[in-house]
């Protein structure tokens, strides 16, 4: 799979495609369905597929202390995609200057003389252009003037409620992993590489691998029964996603892992760790004391459910 990024960064060979729009916000099961119809018309016209994505997402840019946590990050959704069969993916800087480009000048400039679309894929509900001026209906106007068709992805609905980004974070959020598991179309799992912490884990009895979350925020937080696989086995253990109350630090989200039975470096390694029951929420301690004891009693609940 090939990425662009940014308009400035396409060349004549680029044109010529078809194409899909959005965030793709963990590439959940209603879009893996608009990515399968992506697909089927790139075999009819045997074209490309590429998939429009922006970075900072565009919730992020015009309120990021109040966007939505990302179910995945920009690199894991990279590689969801290309395990999807996209064929391109153009990520375009969400900034002043995209933000202020008219319905017009987008369909122009991105669709018609960056792309070359020859069919164009989006949801009914699409909107774009400065102050969301462009919708589904400006762009089968926009289509017929360019000669690019335009179609609506179909709404995937899962238990009567439709599958959306949002409504994996509310399923997260009460701790229903098998019912993400079922949105998502995979377990849900976070993907980071080991960095040096403050050690406190060790000192406490209790040594944990400290992942880089690069997130705004995390779509986590509390204590919880995961697993990772290392080197082709199976490690159980326990995680925290949190801002670690009890100790002073950053005041940013950070998930630590510990692994039953495990001994060895794992600093700067890369590993998923998939997220099975939430134990508790996260709380602040009086003292170390009480943190380690309540650590304890996570690792004893987190064998029993475990059966260690």
């Amino acid at each position: 799979m090939e990425l662009v990024r940014g308009l400035h960064n396409l060349r004549p060979r680029h044109r010529g495609c078809v194409a899909t729009i959005g965030n793709f916000d963990g590439v959940h099961a209603g879009h893996q369905t608009i990515l399968e119809r992506l697909r089927a018309h790139s075999q009819r016209l045997g074209l490309p597929g590429c998939v429009v994505i922006f970075e900072p997402q565009p919730r992020e840019f015009f309120a990021p202390k109040a966007a939505p946590a990302r179910i995945s990050r920009l690199r894991d959704k990279l590689e969801l995609l290309e395990a999807q069969g996209v064929d391109r993916v153009l990520c375009l800087a969400f900034n002043r200057r995209l933000r202020e480009l008219s319905a017009e000048q987008f369909v122009q400039q991105v669709l018609v003389d960056g792309l070359g679309v020859r069919h164009l894929e989006v949801g009914d509900d699409f909107r774009f252009g400065c102050d969301r001026t462009g919708d589904f209906a400006y762009l089968e106007q926009s289509g017929q003037r360019h000669g690019f068709s335009v179609e609506a992805a179909n709404t995937i609905i899962e238990g009567g409620e439709r599958i959306s980004s949002t409504r994996i974070r509310e399923v997260l959020d009460s701790g229903d992993f098998s019912q993400a598991e079922r949105l998502l179309g995979r377990p849900f799992s976070i993907t980071g590489r080991v960095l040096h912490g403050q050690k406190l884990g060790r000192q406490l009895g209790a040594p944990t691998a400290n992942i880089q979350l690069k997130r705004l925020r995390a779509p986590l937080n509390g204590v919880y029964r995961v697993s990772t696989v290392l080197d082709g086995v199976l490690l159980k253990g326990v995680a925290n996603i949190g801002t670690r109350p009890t100790v002073e630090g950053d005041g940013r989200p950070h998930l630590e892992v510990h692994l039953f039975d495990f001994s060895g470096d794992l600093y700067g390694r890369t590993l998923t760790v998939m997220f099975h029951e939430k134990l508790r929420d996260e709380q602040r301690f009086d003292s170390l004391d009480a943190l380690q004891a309540a650590i304890k009693a996570d690792f004893a609940a987190a064998r029993a459910r475990w059966g260690l």
